[in-house]
């Protein structure tokens, strides 16, 4: 997997903690450095934890399952940028509060690292360096939650939907690269 890739996965990972930042900035109103920084680190945090515990859980069948994982993966980056995509279209508007409590961001730093955990799999079929590849995630994911705060308490929940579509689509779209590069059909 290459850097670009990589990046493309980080990004579309970071897409869901990106509106519940947003979300948060909006319910907070006026923010500060500290905001920020809480939201980057919960939610970079978790989107570094989760693949991680995603790439040894799937290390363990990678033995049995080699001949079918580039199937596998595709499947999990397909159900998870669909739910992401669906989430985007849906009509149905989240309830964010402007609470920052450990259990409020711990949370909520579960909730938007769950697809993390089934990329974390992934990882673990096609061989990635799992230690580079969740600090990048972790970092890029702590960035735009970060920005996302300042986002929401400058222009509101504008962007969730948008930032959440494109993040599912980005992870459909490699999901469909490995899988043709698993078949074969492109180098």
């Amino acid at each position: 997997m290459g850097m670009l890739e990589l990046f493309l996965i980080a990004v579309g990972l970071s897409m869901d903690a990106f509106a519940v930042s947003v979300c948060k900035g909006l319910s907070l109103g006026k923010i500060n450095w500290k905001h920020m920084c809480i939201a980057g680190l919960w939610f970079g945090g978790f989107q570094g934890l989760m693949p991680t515990i995603g790439y040894f859980f799937g290390s363990l069948f990678t033995d049995f399952i080699t001949a079918f994982s580039h199937w596998i993966a595709f499947g999990l980056l397909l159900v998870i940028g669909g739910n992401m995509i669906k989430e985007a279209l849906s009509k149905d508007e989240e309830e964010v509060d402007a609470s920052m409590t450990v259990k409020s961001m711990f949370l909520l730093a579960i909730a938007t690292s769950i697809d993390a955990l089934a990329v974390g799999v992934s990882f673990a079929f096609m061989k990635v360096q799992i230690v580079w590849a969740v600090l990048f995630i972790g970092v890029i994911t702590f960035a735009l939650s970060a920005v996302g705060v300042k986002v929401g308490s400058i222009f509101g929940a504008k962007y969730k939907s948008k930032a959440e579509f494109a993040g599912g689509l980005v992870l459909i779209i490699i999901g469909v690269k490995i899988l043709l590069e698993g078949l074969g059909i492109i180098a």
